[in-house]
């Protein structure tokens, strides 16, 4: 995390126990919901959950709240508004906006301040434009990363050396100004989820010809492409990590479908945490 963070004082810093809440930093304007546990220690976990393009980070917190307290973890859901997070989904390094990864890491060390919680090790969901997002962060900061889920992704920044960032990560240390460890990218648990009906290449689906060719053309293909080459690029370094690609039934291109037909909260917790 970044070391340079102004940590809030105390009595501003309390959130109440049990209530999903709407906080704003101490320190920037940034927004994100929280829910913390009514009983919270070091071994509690954090879930961290990103919203798609339609930022409805407040859906996403409360679908995913009653979850959350089965299985007794904080819930982080942060909200990168248009403008000043135009391209969270590549970690704004397309220059249309901050560096959305570098501003959660703010929230990150505020929310383990406030709770005393580990901090160190995240358990991460992004749906869409979010599931962009988490497996970028966890290329950039797999120290961070316990397990994620990715779902419904549009297209995948894939482990290939010999393509740039964000297709692939030949450029991504310089862009990034940090080096980039496969060995520690490939240790990452991961399961890949998309709606049986998420197959088509609406307005919203990244299109080109080398998209295509390279990943396929609609999410379930792209999806399980990049499962498969996470998979075997973790094998040629001797890792035998879960690699864990699901059909969400009776669901299309709707968080909402996705979480009330096709049950995918359940999904999501089962492969994070185990059972309840």
């Amino acid at each position: 995390m970044q070391a340079e963070i102004l940590l809030p004082t105390m009595d501003k810093a309390k959130s109440k126990a049990g209530v999903l809440c709407l906080r704003t930093m101490i320190d920037d304007p940034q927004q994100y919901y929280l829910y913390i546990p009514d009983k919270t220690g070091p071994e509690t976990k954090l879930f961290i959950t990103i919203h798609g393009i339609k930022r409805k980070a407040k859906e996403h917190a409360t679908k995913l709240l009653p979850y959350a307290k089965r299985h007794g973890v904080v819930l982080i859901a942060p909200l990168f508004p248009r403008g000043r997070f135009s391209d969270y989904q590549q970690l704004g390094l397309s220059n249309k906006g901050i560096r959305a990864d570098l501003a959660l890491n703010r929230i990150i060390d505020e929310v383990g301040f406030i709770t005393g919680v580990d901090s160190k090790k995240l358990y991460f969901f992004g749906y869409s434009g979010g599931g962009q997002f988490v497996h970028r962060y966890a290329m950039t900061h797999p120290q961070n990363v316990a397990r994620m889920v990715i779902a419904a992704a549009g297209w995948y920044t894939f482990p290939d050396y010999s393509i740039n960032y964000p297709h692939g990560l030949k450029n991504a240390a310089k862009l990034f100004g940090k080096p980039f460890n496969p060995e520690h990218i490939l240790k990452i648990p991961t399961c890949v989820l998309v709606g049986e009906q998420d197959v088509l290449q609406d307005k919203t689906l990244r299109k080109s010809t080398f998209l295509n060719r390279q990943q396929g053309s609609n999410r379930i293909d792209r999806g399980r492409a990049w499962i498969q080459a996470m998979k075997e690029t973790a094998k040629r370094y001797h890792l035998n990590t879960a690699y864990d690609f699901m059909v969400i039934p009776r669901s299309n291109h709707s968080f909402l479908h996705c979480m009330d037909k096709g049950k995918m909260g359940q999904a999501i917790f089962k492969f994070l945490f185990g059972s309840s």
